[in-house]
């Protein structure tokens, strides 16, 4: 396939603009998704599908390649003190933004175009401290799989990368509100965040968008609907 457009949400995270970057690098015409960003929309509202199809329209005539959902979550705190309605909102913006941004290039997908997700290890490997994360993440694994069953006749593939905790400054805050509850030093937190691998690191942003552009070639059709994991081993299951 010739080189076309991608599109990413949440391209002024940490996570987002390393896949921004890499598949810049890749030769495809990015739409960088922000509120503040090139294509300013919030994903987590029904305005959001007008104002990405407009910046992929501005964007040139190609194709969409793949489009990326790399939204963070905000901060809402462990099992024991999270405000039960934080966990909607977090599915909303989540869930909802996948949806909306694969409705605001439907029409520019064709075969061999990839609609990505991040979500994370704890969708998969449920940690109370993680509340939000694990809830929403195991959801986005739901919808990605109905998104595989919809497009998969068109071509088109859907796909979850599940990253383990990342070294951004997204967890270093969220591990400094930790510490401060926990009256322990935030080195301590994080470094329990790493030795939840047994490599005893964090995943890097790199490494995610590694992962992300890997699947731009064609042999990964065969990872449709599936997930991606890079926990750094973490992951304490068989399946």
């Amino acid at each position: 396939m010739s080189a076309g457009i991608a599109v990413v949400v949440g391209a002024s995270g940490a996570l987002g603009s390393a896949v921004a970057d890499r598949l810049r690098a890749e030769g495809l015409a990015v739409v960088a998704v922000a509120r503040g960003g090139p294509c300013a929309a919030d994903i987590g509202s029904d305005s959001a599908v007008d104002a990405i199809a407009a910046g992929v329209a501005a964007a040139g005539d190609g194709p969409v390649r793949m489009v990326v959902q790399a939204a963070g979550l905000p901060a809402a705190g462990p099992l024991e003190t999270i405000a039960p309605g934080a966990l909607g909102h977090a599915v909303a913006l989540k869930c909802g933004g996948l949806l909306r941004l694969a409705r605001a290039v439907d029409d520019r997908l064709v075969r061999g175009s990839r609609i990505v997700a991040l979500g994370g290890h704890y969708g998969i490997e449920p940690a109370p401290y993680a509340c939000a994360a694990g809830v929403t993440n195991a959801a986005l694994a739901n919808l990605v799989r109905q998104l595989a069953i919809a497009y998969g006749p068109r071509g088109v593939t859907a796909h979850l990368v599940a990253p383990g905790p990342a070294d951004t400054p997204r967890l270093r805050g969220l591990s400094e509100q930790a510490a401060q509850r926990r009256g322990v030093p935030v080195e301590q937190v994080l470094a329990e965040r790493a030795a939840e691998s047994p490599l005893g690191r964090l995943v890097t942003p790199g490494e995610v968008a590694w992962a992300v552009a890997t699947l731009l070639a064609p042999e990964a059709d065969a990872l449709h609907g599936s997930t991606l994991g890079l926990d750094m081993g973490a992951r304490r299951g068989i399946f």
